[in-house]
């Protein structure tokens, strides 16, 4: 195989650069992508050249043996030695050091090296590892890092993997165990005198036993003393007896304190000899992190020098092209892995801020910082866009400010913690809530309306599959998270005379975040679901997991399906452009006839030569017999394909599709107009946060701050921002007094309970979730409020 792998970062296919005749280029590699194959001949380097591309198996930089370390190293890793590792098409594999300890595996130029610096880490809890050939392998981690890897014989690789899939599993169990003490801080230095004062506390308390030791062997002689003296004795037998016995328990009295001070003895320095470790450990972790910390600021604050630098140089005009490709080219990686070490200073483009026009929201002040001055009161502002709503949808937002913030002063205490737990200024928000950003899964609710009129369950299986897919095509240049809703907030969208629809959705937990919705639609449809929202920080990206069932019923057919959704990763969160991927399997299951659907999103790899964002699926029957072929890609489109009779079972790209059945199931809409100075807002989204009279008084529309940020009033929505989550946290602290209170006096206590959704268990899944109780739309037609909570 002698064609390129895609050498760029675009997201789109192509071919790499141009293969001199009688040179060698990686072929297709297998694992997380594309890279270096097999099969692909090595030709030796030219006499007095280092090892670039085509540098042979076992022959490093400069033809020098490749050897590996032995399985352990003194400085207690698991396993260090040389490999070869795949760099790019004009070096092509390079001699590196690794050293595999703690789950991790990081490598360096050379052994020397590992004092000072470090070319990569990978973390194989999250990892796949595939072996290719004799000799290569692949550790991939679904997109953001792959290497491509090469030992100097079989059975050297074969000890690495083995090494690696070992490691993998213990790294696997210790993330289970770190997740479960998420809320545990790290020991400090309180913690260490602590821990020192209880070792010198115990310490005493081993001194006093052992005093106690030395007076109960004192007096325990004596009393064995005493008793031979009565044994001497002219005593009756009887008494002979029990003085024998008394005898015999004083001296396994003796024995038993004196066995109990030597393992209290035994304890206490057992318990001295790990302190010195474990503060040695602890000690050296911090240092590890503060030199982490100090590096990464210093890199974060070279990043936003040479980004002012680069504005300074080039001042573009607000109705100039940005950049010199499409919209999809913008959100792309700058690279699949940034670890590469053959750049030492490397840079990646930061996303284009756009300067808010003056005809836009509010007169801002010179520095576009503070949003204080404002001829236009909020009030008044509100008042004319109800005014507006009244007429017609709106099509434009006030402008995203150019607001400047260090990103790692906030995020560098949050890695590997709960998101939902970190207090966050409005400058990494949009002017949407979470429950706004759910009620955006309805953007493509036609496909359901399609759906409905289908006949075979199979067909209609091919529409809810698309529905699934389309729900994240608004993700894609979406890298600014949405407000977490409050505790009872709520989110209504009316569309019945528009679109048949009407959608409802309640925070019914703020801890873990939980969200209920309900839609129904007059075109013989219902859509609930319960979403659990959670996050964690890595450092380098977050992961975005949402947990929950999602319910689809058809009206009169009576097909019940269900699904959940996959991974959202946002990458690059200290240095480079932000960007969105989606990776896992989607399972939809008609709990009614058996009929399955797999859809698979493929995770983004710098190696691969496919499409990005690609998305693939079988529709199945209940005997597993494959009907339709699904494959697209979650930002763009999906297509479906007949399968033709009697072909192969290798999987959705080995079957035989027949072309000419080939239908369009879903595109993509267009954003609007200048959505990249809006938050990259689809048409729906521009109009959820647009007031609306009649509304309950705990519609996320009427969340102050949010109001604030989305008029580009961003100091002002912070401050209010921060007075509603102290709002929030009193409540929290009421109802928790009420609760013990109520245990300490033994009378019942009602647990907060959501207001419009109820939780029950599910018939299907099982599942407890909340599940509409009714009564909303009543309550909107009579404007009876009375019933909500004050949450704004």
């Amino acid at each position: 195989m002698s064609e390129l792998r895609t050498a760029g970062p675009g997201p789109g296919p192509g071919l790499g650069p141009a293969v001199a005749p009688g040179s060698s280029a990686p072929a297709a590699g297998g694992g997380g992508g594309s890279g270096p194959g097999p099969s692909t001949p090595l030709p030796s380097p030219a006499p007095g050249g280092g090892g670039g591309p085509g540098c042979p198996v076992g022959a490093g930089p400069g033809g020098v043996t490749a050897t590996s370390g032995s399985g352990s190293s003194a400085s207690g890793s698991a396993r260090e030695g040389w490999l070869f590792k795949w760099t790019n098409y004009i070096k092509g594999y390079q001699r590196r050091w690794f050293v595999l300890s703690n789950g991790l595996l990081s490598y360096y130029r050379s052994k020397a090296e590992m004092r000072h610096t470090c070319r990569g880490t990978i973390n194989l809890a999250t990892a796949n590892i595939t072996v290719e050939d004799s000799c290569n392998f692949i550790i991939s981690n679904g997109g953001a890092q792959t290497y491509h890897l090469k030992a100097s014989s079989e059975v050297e690789r074969q000890r690495w993997v083995t090494a690696l899939e070992l490691a993998k599993a213990r790294a696997v169990k210790m993330l289970a165990e770190s997740d479960e003490s998420d809320n545990e801080e790290s020991v400090s230095q309180t913690d260490k005198t602590e821990l020192q004062n209880t070792l010198r506390t115990l310490s005493s308390k081993v001194e006093d036993l052992s005093t106690c030791n030395d007076l109960i062997a004192k007096h325990g002689t004596a009393l064995q003393r005493s008793l031979s003296e009565l044994e001497s004795l002219k005593l009756p037998a009887e008494s002979n007896e029990k003085i024998k016995q008394v005898n015999e328990r004083a001296t396994l009295f003796r024995i038993t304190s004196n066995a109990m001070i030597n393992a209290c003895r035994d304890f206490l320095m057992l318990a001295q000899t790990h302190s010195k470790k474990w503060q040695k450990s602890l000690q050296y972790e911090r240092d590890q992190r503060i030199r982490l910390e100090e590096t990464l600021e210093q890199l974060a604050k070279q990043h936003n020098h040479l980004e002012r630098a680069f504005r300074g140089a080039t001042v573009l005009p607000a109705s100039a092209p940005r950049g010199g490709g499409s919209a999809k080219d913008e959100c792309c990686p700058g690279k699949g892995d940034l670890s590469d070490e053959d750049d030492d200073n490397e840079f990646f483009d930061a996303p284009e801020i756009i300067p808010m026009p003056e005809s836009m929201g509010h007169k801002r002040t010179g520095s576009n910082i503070s949003g204080a001055s404002s001829d236009i009161s909020l009030d008044e502002q509100y008042k004319h866009q109800l005014e507006d709503t009244k007429k017609e949808k709106r099509t434009r937002i006030p402008n995203k400010p150019n607001y400047s913030l260090n990103l790692w002063s906030i995020m560098k205490n949050c890695i590997g913690k709960e998101l939902s737990k970190i207090p966050m200024p409005v400058n990494f928000n949009e002017p949407l809530s979470m429950l706004q950003r759910l009620t955006e899964d309805l953007e493509y609710h036609e496909l359901l309306d399609r759906a409905a009129k289908c006949e075979s369950s199979l067909e209609q299986l091919c529409y809810v599959a698309a529905f699934t897919v389309s729900s994240y095509s608004t993700t894609v240049f979406r890298t600014s998270k949405p407000f977490n809703p409050l505790l009872g907030e709520t989110f209504e969208l009316d569309r019945l005379e528009e679109n048949g629809y009407r959608s409802l959705c309640e925070q019914v937990s703020h801890h873990p975040p939980a969200a209920a919705h309900h839609a129904h639609s007059k075109h013989g449809w219902t859509l609930r679901q319960e979403i659990k929202i959670t996050s964690k920080f890595r450092g380098k990206y977050i992961s975005i997991m949402p947990l929950g069932t999602i319910h689809c019923i058809f009206h009169s057919s009576g097909n019940h399906y269900t699904w959940k959704k996959v991974t959202t990763t946002v990458h690059n969160i200290i240095v480079g452009k932000l960007w969105i991927d989606q990776s896992g399997e989607i399972e939809i299951i008609n709990h009614k006839t058996g009929d399955k659907c797999n859809l698979k999103f493929v995770p983004y790899s710098y190696f691969s030569r496919d499409v990005a964002r690609k998305v693939t699926g079988e529709v199945t029957d209940p005997l597993g017999k494959v009907h339709f072929i699904l494959l697209g890609t979650w930002d763009e489109k999906m297509d479906c394909f007949k399968v033709l009779p009697g072909s192969g079972e290798n999987g959705a790209e080995g079957r035989q599709r027949a072309e000419e059945s080939q239908v369009l199931l879903w595109k993509r809409n267009p954003l609007p107009k200048n959505a990249e100075n809006m938050y990259y807002f689809s048409e729906l989204a521009l109009t959820l946060n647009a007031p609306e009279n009649g509304t309950a008084p705990t519609d996320s529309r009427l969340r102050p701050d949010q109001r604030l940020m989305e008029n580009g009033r961003w100091d002002e929505a912070n401050a209010e921002k921060q007075r509603l989550e102290e709002k929030q946290r009193i409540s929290r602290k009421k109802r928790e007094a009420e609760a013990m209170k109520a245990t300490e006096d033994g009378t019942p206590y009602d647990p907060y309970k959501a207001l419009w959704f109820e939780r029950k268990k599910d018939p299907v899944t099982k599942e407890l979730a909340h599940v509409y109780r009714g009564g909303y739309w009543e309550s909107k037609e009579k404007q009876d409020w009375s019933s909500c909570p004050d949450i704004f």
